[in-house]
């Protein structure tokens, strides 16, 4: 498996990072060093390691195989005319690439076509893929750790979304890469949910933040707390799943955030929607309420394998362009990935 983290590089005139060399994984009670380290990023090295990373490439065209063939076999020997461009919008707004997305890819495609005069479907594809590069690639962006001690995280979704595996899978690769961790049970709206983040504690044996029936603002304060006074370097927080429809359980949210803010100033330092890759412009919709509820840092995608709706993030990028840090095409920890505009493109019209 390929390091999902980097070093950023240290300017030469900057003082020199704490020792890092072989970094051992924090105890979750052990106090942390008050150095300040270089930021760490969520970064492929696609050079150390190209035989993992195909196999990643391998498992994204996969997952995405089913929005792929409706748009891939439309430049098999096709003749550039109206037809095609037709098919195209159709395909388009099948994969839920959504209206506003559609027209302006149609758009420019008809240009760059007029310009360069291109004259087969392989040379059309080639300059699709280009502009939905293009498009997504502002979507792409590292997800830096090492900024704040702790780094606090506020996770929230709606049910069903993966948002409590993902939580799990993250704390997973960060512990890898030499990170503490703790996490909070805020999600104390669903049933067994306060259970299902402490088996994925139990399993990577990261301490679990919880109460029995208790308020998730409280319990979310309690874990900036103790975050702060184990020196742990990040502090992910699980809260309850709701539709944005659910105007009360939202302004909850709301108050979590605050709280959070009078625990640690300035936290939570990452505010993170999942979603499910699945649910189309649905999921679109929700990218709009929270953001507008919570102001989002980023969005984690999850299920997409198998999905004929891969279109979404271009409705995303169009619309709504928080950046995307994770996409996930499996249960698996490697499953979990960052996104990769390119990568993403390449997968989608393969």
């Amino acid at each position: 498996m390929f390091s999902f983290f980097k070093k950023k590089p240290v300017a030469p005139e900057a003082a020199p990072a704490a020792p890092a060399a072989t970094p051992a994984a924090p105890a979750p009670s052990a106090p942390a060093s008050t150095e300040t380290a270089a930021p760490l990023a969520f970064e492929v090295d696609t050079a150390a390691k190209p035989e993992p990373k195909q196999s990643w490439m391998s498992r994204l065209k996969a997952g995405l195989s089913k929005t792929s063939a409706n748009l891939s076999i439309l430049f098999v020997g096709a003749k550039i005319d109206d037809d095609l461009y037709d098919e195209l919008e159709a395909a388009l707004l099948m994969s839920d690439a959504g209206v506003d997305a559609t027209q302006y890819l149609l758009d420019a495609l008809k240009r760059k076509v007029k310009e360069d005069k291109l004259l087969d479907g392989a040379q059309v594809k080639e300059a699709l893929k280009r502009l939905m590069i293009d498009l997504l690639q502002p979507l792409q962006r590292p997800f830096e750790l090492g900024r704040h001690q702790p780094l606090v995280m506020m996770i929230s979704g709606v049910n069903g979304a993966g948002k409590t595996t993902t939580i799990g899978k993250l704390a997973k690769h960060m512990q890898a890469h030499g990170q503490s961790v703790l996490l909070a049970a805020g999600d104390t709206f669903r049933a067994a949910a306060r259970e299902q983040l402490m088996v994925w504690g139990e399993r990577n044996n990261v301490t679990v933040i919880s109460q029995e029936s208790g308020d998730p603002a409280a319990v979310s304060f309690d874990a900036v707390q103790s975050g702060k006074a184990r020196g742990t370097n990040v502090v992910m927080i699980d809260t309850a799943g709701r539709l944005p429809t659910q105007l009360h359980l939202m302004e909850e949210l709301k108050k979590v955030k605050r709280v959070i803010g009078k625990g640690m100033e300035g936290a939570p330092h990452e505010t993170l929607l999942v979603i499910d890759g699945n649910t189309g412009q649905n999921a679109l919709a929700q990218v709009k309420a929270f953001d507008d509820a919570l102001q989002l840092s980023g969005l984690i995608i999850t299920k997409l394998d198998g999905t004929a709706k891969g279109g979404i993030l271009a409705a995303i990028a169009r619309v709504r362009p928080v950046p995307v840090y994770f996409i996930g095409i499996g249960e698996k920890i490697e499953d979990l990935q960052p996104f990769n505009a390119a990568e993403f493109v390449e997968a989608l019209l393969a």
